[in-house]
């Protein structure tokens, strides 16, 4: 059986530094690449050359683009040799596009965040239940944080009990976006049409992180939303106090202001889970293999209550887990084997609009509870 054909819609930095790899890490054997498309006939060319390079393939992927009409993305979509697309658009581009690509019949893996906001986001999410869904379209969400071997193993030593009952939480993330920043060229995030900004672009991640990882879902938060770098509109910092399920109560520390890169290289971005026998810590970093060659890794250090005979504490162990940066490989794996009808769960979009649904709530509340399960019932 041939693999099955795929086009990639987009063709920004993310496409070509992330889902090109990915691509080849699967295979040619895995999924063909067809056909490529962007705005602009100059960005779709250069994303075709650079994956006939990267994914050594033989033929020269299909160019479209808006500036022809016999060769846009309706005619693309038209071609029935492609059966399968990744969005890789503008966040407030993609619901659109996504709808167009279903009613052509195609499976759609769309880049996070599902949506611009929750009332867009259920409004698509309500469609493809009613419409495509039951044709056997898949529709996933790209949310690579969600399959990262080193939150999946995390959330594992959590729900072992390894650390006893979560008691509280904390996440990091400080960073400093120049106006130098390859991502803060793109022209779409200079000027955004969307909440949040880099927020809500990256933001997510964090959110499907604590989503994959802590053993009860969140369901309110109090917090305070900012604009600290007046060229990162309408907001780049959210500071929030959040509550799970099970009574368990965290900080989220979300910027993309800080004035300074040693204010982000020094803040200590991590996660850290701390239960009623220990806690566990994730990082982000580098790791060597058996080479010596570095590689993008997750560091788990879990430190665990040492008791005696009699419960009383004697002092700590510690345990060290190192898992290669992997997600946009296994999300896509993931896409290609929902595709055969092996569907394990990852990407659905409901997932993510709870990621949306936080950080929406984060930049609303001004000191105010929001419901956060209130706020995505369908």
């Amino acid at each position: 059986m041939s693999p099955p054909g795929l086009a990639i819609l987009g063709a920004g930095i993310f496409a070509k530094e992330a889902h090109l790899p990915a691509l080849a890490s699967l295979g040619n054997s895995a999924v063909e690449l067809k056909a490529v498309y962007s705005r602009s006939e100059k960005s779709a060319k250069e994303l075709a050359q650079e994956a006939q390079e990267v994914l050594k393939l033989s033929v020269l992927p299909s160019v479209y683009h808006d500036g022809d009409q016999n060769a846009d993305l309706d005619s693309l979509l038209a071609r029935s040799d492609i059966t399968a697309v990744i969005v890789v658009l503008p966040i407030a581009t993609q619901p659109a596009i996504i709808r167009k690509a279903l009613a052509a019949d195609k499976h759609v893996l769309s880049e996070k965040p599902v949506a611009p906001d929750v009332a867009s986001g259920l409004e698509l999410i309500a469609e493809y239940n009613s419409k495509y869904k039951p044709k056997g379209l898949v529709w996933r969400v790209a949310e690579n944080y969600e399959v990262e071997p080193g939150y999946q193993a995390a959330g594992k030593v959590v729900r072992a009990g390894k650390i006893g009952k979560v008691t509280c939480y904390n996440a990091r993330v400080v960073n400093h976006v120049s106006k130098d920043s390859k991502w803060y060229k793109t022209p779409w995030r200079t000027v955004p049409d969307y909440q949040g900004g880099f927020l809500l672009d990256g933001g997510v991640h964090t959110i499907a992180a604590l989503r994959v990882m802590l053993p009860s879902p969140l369901v309110s938060l109090s917090g305070y939303a900012s604009l600290n770098q007046e060229h990162l509109p309408p907001h780049d910092t959210i500071n929030v106090a959040v509550k799970s399920e099970d009574g368990s109560h965290g900080l989220v520390e979300l910027t993309w202001g800080a004035p300074t890169p040693s204010r982000s290289s020094l803040a200590g971005n991590s996660i850290s889970i701390t239960g009623s026998d220990g806690w566990i810590s994730i990082t982000q970093g580098k790791a060597k293999d058996v080479n010596g060659d570095e590689y993008n890794a997750f560091r788990i250090v879990v430190r665990t209550v040492k008791k005696d005979e009699k419960g009383g504490v004697i002092g700590e162990t510690e345990e060290v887990i190192e898992e290669r940066v992997q997600g946009v490989e296994l999300e896509l794996k993931s896409f290609l084997a929902a595709i055969a009808a092996s569907d394990d769960g990852f990407g659905d979009p409901f997932d993510a609009l709870k990621d949306v649904a936080f950080i929406q709530a984060g930049l609303e509340s001004n000191g105010n509870p929001v419901d956060l399960v209130k706020l995505v019932q369908q």
